[in-house]
C-alpha cells in the first residue's frame, strides 16, 4: 500500500463524501466509485469493493444514534423494567416486510451487478434518469396532499411496495435513499415520513450487505486496511451527524428538486467528462 499519510488523506476525503451522499438522495456508492475512478485509495479491488460498502456503517451509526429514541423498541419503567413501545415494533416489522425484496435481490444478482454495472456510464446514466424522476415527481406531487404524514402510518402493503422500488437501488448511481423516497412518494407517503422510514430500512441493509461484503473479503485484514477502514468509517460518521440534521431540517421546508438538478448536472459532467477522453 501507499504512503500512510497520502491514504489517510485519501480516506478522509472519501469518508466525507459518503458522510454527505450516504443521506441526500444523490447515490453515495455511485459517488464512490466515480471519486475512485480520480482518487484511488491503494488495495487490491476486493478490499476496495468491500471498503466502499463498510464504510457505510460509520453513516449507519449516525442514524442510529440520532434517532434512538424513535428507532429502540424498548423503554424502562421507574422500576427499572423493561417494556416494548408497540408502535416501534411495529414499525420494525414493516422495515423487514420492506427489505426483503432487496435482500432476495441482493443475494441473487450482487456479482453480476458488481461486474457489468459499475461503470461510470451506468452511474451517470443512473443519475441523470432518477434526477429527472425527482423533479417530475415532485411537481406532480404540488397538486395533491399526502396521504401518509408519518412513519407509524405506513402500512404493510406501502412498505412492501417501497421496499420493491429499493430493489432499484442496486444498480450504482441510483441510490437507496433516493430509491426509497421517490417509491414513497409515488404513493402518497409525506418527505418526512418518507425520510425516517429510509433511516430505518438503511440499518438492517447496510449491516446486512456489509456482513455479506466482509464475509466475500475475508476476516483477515492488514494494519493498513484496518487503519483505512475504521478511519472511513469515523469520517462518515461525523459528517452523517451534520448532513441528517440538515437533511430532516430542510425537507420541512423544500422539495427534493434541487437533488435531482444536482443529479441531472453531474451525471451530464461524467458522461462528458468520459465521452470527450
Amino acid at each position: 500500500m501507499g504512503s500512510i499519510v497520502t491514504e489517510f488523506f485519501k480516506v478522509v476525503f472519501l469518508g466525507i463524501v459518503e458522510g454527505i451522499t450516504e443521506w441526500l438522495p444523490i447515490s453515495s456508492t455511485g459517488h464512490m466509485l466515480l471519486v475512485d475512478q480520480f482518487l484511488q485509495i491503494s488495495g487490491s479491488e476486493g478490499f476496495k469493493e468491500m471498503f466502499f460498502v463498510v464504510i457505510q456503517l460509520g453513516a449507519i451509526l449516525a442514524v442510529v444514534i440520532l434517532f434512538w429514541n424513535k428507532m429502540f423498541p424498548f423503554q424502562w419503567s421507574d422500576k427499572n423494567s423493561p417494556f416494548l413501545i408497540k408502535e416501534t415494533f411495529l414499525i420494525w416489522i414493516k422495515v423487514v416486510i420492506a427489505c426483503v425484496p432487496g435482500a432476495i435481490v441482493t443475494i441473487l444478482f450482487d456479482d453480476y451487478i458488481d461486474a457489468r454495472f459499475q461503470t461510470p456510464q451506468v452511474i451517470a446514466a443512473a443519475l441523470i434518469f432518477y434526477g429527472v424522476a425527482f423533479i417530475l415527481i415532485e411537481n406532480w406531487n404540488k397538486r395533491r396532499t399526502p396521504a401518509i404524514t408519518k412513519i407509524a402510518d405506513i402500512n404493510y402493503q406501502t412498505a412492501f411496495i417501497i421496499g420493491l422500488f429499493q430493489v432499484l437501488s442496486i444498480v450504482p448511481g441510483t441510490s437507496r435513499s433516493g430509491a426509497t423516497i421517490i417509491g414513497a412518494l409515488l404513493i402518497g407517503v409525506s418527505r418526512t415520513a418518507a425520510a425516517e422510514f429510509t433511516f430505518f430500512m438503511a440499518v438492517p441493509v447496510m449491516f446486512g450487505l456489509s456482513a455479506i461484503k466482509i464475509l466475500k473479503f475475508g476476516l483477515t485484514f492488514s494494519g493498513e486496511e484496518l487503519f483505512i477502514l475504521v478511519t472511513g468509517m469515523v469520517v462518515a460518521f461525523a459528517v452523517s451527524i451534520l448532513v441528517i440534521k440538515f437533511l430532516m431540517s430542510y425537507i420541512k421546508k423544500h422539495d427534493f428538486k434541487v437533488f435531482g438538478w444536482y443529479r441531472i448536472i453531474l451525471g451530464m459532467i461524467v458522461l462528458l467528462y468520459f465521452f470527450l477522453r
